[in-house]
């Protein structure tokens, strides 16, 4: 409680700190004009000046008594200043030890074998002694993989002693050396002199191979680690200690010391935490994995990595709570957060604040509080339990308003930073917006409803970052409302300006006056097409002259017929990009040739373009576009000439990439010297005849559905290597093209509807081939360098000889029609993966002559199988083909099987068996399959099982309880299995079973409450089992899907209740008599109870039920998405009301409900008007009742 009211009181007291900042803010942006010496004594007695101190006085005298009852409260509860450095707060954790269940342990056989192969193999850049660091945060498992290494077979014969050593948080010297003694000589030790103890741990040692490994070390202190050394300094060559949290200095480091021990000691501190690429060497990278549910524990072992952050990241960690989970961020966007919450100090001119700001970002990610995003690398997110780490730091001092924003209320006056990024259905700000006196930073990115800034914007004086400015038209602020906003830095969008209707307006936003921006981006998104919107969009446009220093600029939808004279200026010396879109009415390019600076230009949709020529240039054609690196021209619909600038050999000298796209009557010449071109792409330019001309840097080449392709034997392109073709009158690819491309390694030819043959003889680094929609390429010769081959939509493919492919790794063959087969001798021997899918006459993979036609097989002989490397075999919609190896087994080596509509496949082998290495078998519409194995008993490596819609399938093979290692089985759509074999067991290594549509089906499988890693059980369509296991279900169980009278009736007799880690219930069909769900008897008893725990419940197709019991709801405090299909009596919602943790609601095709819960007027609308999202036939009610208005 006193820190609670202290902290409240330094917040108070930065309030009016930031008043008074605030107020002088105003003064010096409106100064007052002069005044007499009377007045002005006047005016400080009884104006505005006395009034405002007045009032911070009083502020400042109740922050005064404040302070001395917490001054008093402080000597009352005998608090003193603690002088001696931190102090450590332990938290007690069990010690760990050497000992291991390796059966229990998944995932690290990579990272244990590198280990090893460190510890046998001696590298080391220290012969004597050697350090592994095993690096990361709380509960990634270095722990576990240090126990497993410890007890490797191959290691105990290497070493002559072992010890393991569990240090903790007291890192005492004395004791830890003590307890190194006495595992190694397995003897107590009394002796507590540390010499004494480092010389008996030195004779012990001496000339002998050890492991020691110390875990759980949290030592701060580099001097005690140095000492630790000294005794491990005289055993043999190719000692090793095997430290999970401190690291040793790398000769790198050592060589920027130049040579000064001291040098060597500070610098090795201070870095031993930074473990880049370029400073350290790591031996594990670390990820976070899926961790287990017992969410305490783990949450137990974060608290305590976060307990040893730094202060200063420990603030910036829990502010990172404001962050909902799965949030991406980036880097600068986080930083710039904490710079506005004062939580980077400015170090006066030894770091500007940005940097230090990205320190503190880059110490976080390296101790895995962040990590990169799986979908955008330059983007970042923290695990689910990371961010509840950071919620459990932040305590009550950050909040997110995930809902409505209301009102803002006075004690937000302090706010500094309101980000409302992605919120997509937020139409407007809070009209009372100025009241936010302090507010640096509003982010309102990807908020595109929004119409209009409100009034208020302008009264923001302190505002630096604002991603969005929406100009307003009859409401709202106009453009002017920039004025103020001085302070502005980053990056600024002002759209909708087709509502400036007065470029007097636009000149007082003063852009030119925001020397803090970077980039600037102006839109229009509608207008008229009259003169006068064009006249008065150029006077806006004129008028919008940015800062000359600003470095990129995007200007979007301008209706004007010209732009003004300010873009392109050689003033703009610090312009990179510029970004020119949608300037429909524009005739002509703005002349921008003598931008000094800019090396990314973009020019798209502009319709009335017809010539880009001298005025593109800029003024005399100086050398024009000295810097510019990167071109592209887009939807330029009328552009039919490109005239050069008269300059021979001055254009477009560092030109890297050039890109022409969808500009249909672009016809003549392109330019010619272009020294620098690393990538050339034209793009559906029909009219386009491509005259290649000598590119000496071009390593890439795109010409897609152009007019005509010619290149001549003069013609250098020495550094090609990947060439992309689409031009649909290509007949053939003669000699004399592909003369001098003999370093192309890439090959596309897309949609060459004309090409027939191809020469390809001069391709001798050739390693990747895809030819797509060629559909009268006949023959076809490969080269054998080739890896990665794919052929698709060639329907006149006869045949595709790939026995010579001698390298070939990977093949995709698709929609072939004439192909028959796919090798004239046996499979290459490197082929890894292959794919085939839509070739309707494919008979065999191998044709070997002697076999015949009618055999529709997928051959392999015996050679072939025992040389393979086959590891995934995909086969999708080849209708003709019958059996997988009419001649012996698939490739042993085979772990994915996929076979999907093949509707004459009858077996997968003659031989009924499997191959061992298989791990994925999926097998979906194949209607004449009868049989998939005689018995399962050496497939034990098999993870996966998907059979869908195999309508002969009677039974599934013997064996399935004894594969250990199953984690998934799927049975769809076999309406003619009746019963699993072995007596109905399964394996209790699986986590998902999913059983539907099986109409003949009778029996479930038995002791199913033995399946203790079941977490995900679905029955659904089975209407004919009869039988139930005797012992129920198991408890563990989080995800329940159930459909039909008999299986809902069973498993809710049997108890739900039960299920206590029960998450998600889903139930359709069933109960026809009840009338209430769940149901009540007469005397108010509950037929059924819903498990406590449940978060999501669907509820679907119970035709009778009118209400929703009061009782069978009161106790799902955990309910936060709930369902209700397709129950066309349901009248009533829970007489008491839903749980109030609910957060989702979605009913449909339910019509009675549907008219009680119409907003204010239905009878059951007050037990849903608190649910932040409710659907009703897929259509928002707060959304229904906004259009009614």
């Amino acid at each position: 409680m006193w820190l609670d009211e202290l902290q409240d009181l330094a917040y108070d007291v930065e309030d009016i700190l930031d008043e008074f900042a605030t107020e002088a803010l105003q003064r010096e942006l409106n100064p007052e004009p002069s005044k007499s010496k009377v007045r002005k004594i006047i005016d400080a007695c009884v104006g505005s000046n006395r009034r405002f101190f007045m009032s911070m006085r009083s502020k400042m005298e109740d922050i005064e008594t404040r302070l001395q009852i917490i001054v008093m409260d402080k000597n009352d509860l005998e608090l003193s200043e603690n002088t001696g450095g931190r102090t450590r707060t332990t938290i007690s954790r069990v010690p760990t030890t050497s000992l291991v269940n390796e059966g229990r342990t998944y995932g690290r056989d990579e990272d244990k074998k590198a280990i090893v192969k460190l510890l046998l193999s001696g590298e080391s850049s220290d012969p004597q002694l050697s350090v592994i660091p095993i690096l990361g945060m709380g509960g990634l498992g270095k722990t576990t993989l240090a126990q497993l290494v410890f007890n490797d077979h191959d290691v105990s014969r290497y070493f002559d002693l072992k010890a393991w050593v569990c240090i903790s948080e007291d890192f005492d010297i004395v004791r830890v050396t003590k307890v190194i003694l006495q595992s190694v000589t397995s003897e107590t030790c009394d002796v507590q002199d540390l010499n004494s103890l480092q010389v008996k741990l030195k004779g012990k040692l001496s000339g002998k191979k050890f492991l020691l490994i110390l875990d759980d070390v949290w030592n701060e202190d580099y001097d005690d680690w140095t000492k630790l050394r000294c005794p491990f300094e005289f055993g043999d060559l190719g000692n090793f200690i095997a430290h999970p949290e401190l690291e040793e200095i790398g000769r790198e480091i050592l060589e920027r010391c130049k040579g000064s021990p001291l040098a060597a000691k500070v610098l090795g501190g201070l870095l031993r935490t930074k473990r880049n690429h370029d400073e350290w060497e790591d031996v594990l990278n670390s990820k976070i994995w899926d961790l287990p549910e017992e969410k305490s524990n783990i949450l137990r072992i974060l608290k305590l990595s976060y307990q040893y952050l730094p202060s200063h990241l420990k603030k910036c960690f829990a502010y990172c709570s404001l962050f909902p989970k799965d949030y991406e961020f980036e880097e600068k966007e986080l930083v710039l957060l904490w710079m506005a919450e004062g939580l980077v100090q400015e170090t006066k001119g030894i770091k500007p604040m940005e940097k230090l700001g990205g320190d503190y970002f880059d110490d976080l990610h390296r101790r895995s509080f962040f990590q990169h995003s799986s979908s955008n690398e330059s983007l970042y997110v923290m695990h689910d339990l990371i961010n509840d780490l950071a919620e459990w730091a932040a305590g009550d001092l950050c909040y997110r308003l995930e809902d409505k924003l209301g009102c803002i209320k006075q004690s937000r006056i302090s706010t500094k930073t309101l980000i409302l990024k992605g919120c997509s259905r937020l139409i407007k700000l809070p009209e009372k917006i100025e009241n936010l006196v302090n507010l640096q930073h509003l982010d309102i990115t990807d908020v595109n409803s929004i119409k209009e800034m409100p009034v208020g914007i302008g009264a923001l004086k302190s505002l630096q970052t604002l991603t969005n400015f929406v100009v307003g038209k009859d409401t709202g602020s106009k453009i002017g409302g920039l004025m103020n906003l001085k302070f502005l830095q980053g990056r600024l969008c002002i759209s909708r300006l087709e509502n400036v209707l007065d470029a007097e307006d636009a000149r007082r936003a003063n852009l030119n006056g925001k020397k803090n921006l970077d980039e600037l981006a102006m839109k229009w998104e509608s207008a008229d097409d009259d003169l006068q919107d064009a006249k008065v969009a150029m006077d806006v446009l004129d008028m919008l002259c940015p800062w000359t220093r600003v470095k990129e600029l995007s200007i979007d939808g301008y209706v004007g017929v010209k732009f003004p004279t300010w873009l392109g200026h050689p003033s703009f010396s610090n312009m990179v990009l510029l970004r020119i879109e949608s300037c429909r009415k524009c005739t002509s390019l703005p002349a921008i040739g003598q931008l000094p600076s800019l090396k990314n230009l973009v020019i798209k949709g502009m319709a009335n373009v017809q010539r880009v020529g001298p005025e593109f240039y800029g003024e005399g054609y100086l050398k024009p576009f000295q810097s510019l690196e990167t071109l592209c021209f887009e939807n330029l619909q009328e552009w039919k000439d490109w005239i050069p600038s008269g300059v021979e050999y001055e254009e477009f000298p560092r030109l890297r990439e050039l890109s022409i796209s969808c500009c249909p009557k672009l016809q003549g010449k392109l330019p010619y010297h272009l020294p620098s071109l690393e990538k050339f792409s034209i793009r559906k330019c029909e009219e386009l005849v491509v005259s290649i001309p000598s590119l000496p840097m071009l390593h890439k080449l795109e010409i897609v559905g152009c007019k005509e392709v010619v290149r001549r034997n003069t013609v250098e392109l020495c550094s090609l290597k990947s060439i992309v073709f689409s031009i649909p009158d290509l007949k053939s690819l003669t000699e004399e093209f592909m003369h001098g491309l003999v370093k192309v390694e890439n090959l596309t030819i897309d949609d060459c509807k004309e090409l027939t043959s191809m020469w390809q003889d001069k391709l001798m680094y050739l390693v990747v081939l895809d030819i797509r929609s060629c559909p009268s390429l006949i023959t076809l010769n490969l080269m054998s360098t080739i890896r990665t081959l794919t052929i698709k939509g060639c329907s006149a493919l006869q045949s595709l000889p790939i026995s010579n492919c001698t390298c070939l790794e990977y093949a995709t063959i698709e929609e072939c029609n004439s192909l028959t087969f796919i090798s004239g001798g046996q499979l290459p021997s490197t082929l890894k993966r292959l794919e085939i899918r839509s070739c309707e006459k494919l008979q065999s993979v191998v044709d070997e002559g002697e076999a015949p036609s009618s055999s529709s097989s997928l051959l392999m002989n015996e050679e072939n199988l025992n040389t393979s490397v086959l590891e995934k075999l995909k086969i999708n919609d080849c209708s003709s083909l019958k059996c997988l190896s009419s001649r012996g087994d698939l490739p042993a080596t085979l772990k994915i099987l996929e076979i999907a509509i093949c509707s004459e496949l009858t077996s997968l082998s003659s031989s009924g068996q499997l191959p061992t290495a298989l791990k994925h078998l999926f097998l979906y519409k194949c209607p004449e399959l009868e049989s998939v194995a005689d018995k399962l008993h050496h497939n034990v490596s098999l993870e996966r099982v998907e059979f869908s819609y195999c309508e002969k399938l009677k039974s599934l093979p013997e064996g399935l309880h004894k594969l250990c290692h199953l984690i998934k089985l799927k049975i769809w759509g076999c309406s003619s299995l009746v019963s699993f074999p072995d007596g109905g067991l399964l394996p209790t290594s699986l986590r998902e079973l999913e059983i539907s549509n099986c109409e003949k089906l009778e029996a479930l499988p038995n002791r199913m409450h033995n399946l203790t890693s079941l977490h995900d059980l679905r029955i659904w369509g089975c209407g004919s089992i009869i039988s139930f296991p005797e012992e129920g279900y198991p408890t563990n169980l989080t995800s329940l899907v159930l459909e039909g009278v008999n299986i809902c009736k069973q498993v809710f007799e049997w108890g739900l209740h039960r299920l206590t880690s029960l998450t998600f219930l889903w139930i359709k069909g069933g109960f026809p008599d009840w009338q209430s769900f769940p149901s009540e008897v007469e005397d108010g008893k509950m037929m059924m109870t819903l498990p406590t725990s449940l978060t999501l419940l669907y509820i679907c197709g119970l035709p009778n039920i009118v209400f929703l019991s009061s009782k069978g709801f009161q106790n799902l405090s955990a309910l936060e998405e709930m369902r209700i299909w397709s129950c066309p009596k349901l009248e009533f919602l829970p007489e008491k009301g839903l749980p109030p943790s609910l957060l989702y609601l979605d009913i449909m095709w339910c019509p009675l409900l549907k008219q009680h819960c119409k907003k204010s007027k239905g009878r059951e609308w007050l037990k849903i008007a608190n649910i932040p999202q409710v659907l009703i036939d897929n259509r928002s009610v707060y959304e229904v009742e906004e259009e009614e208005q």
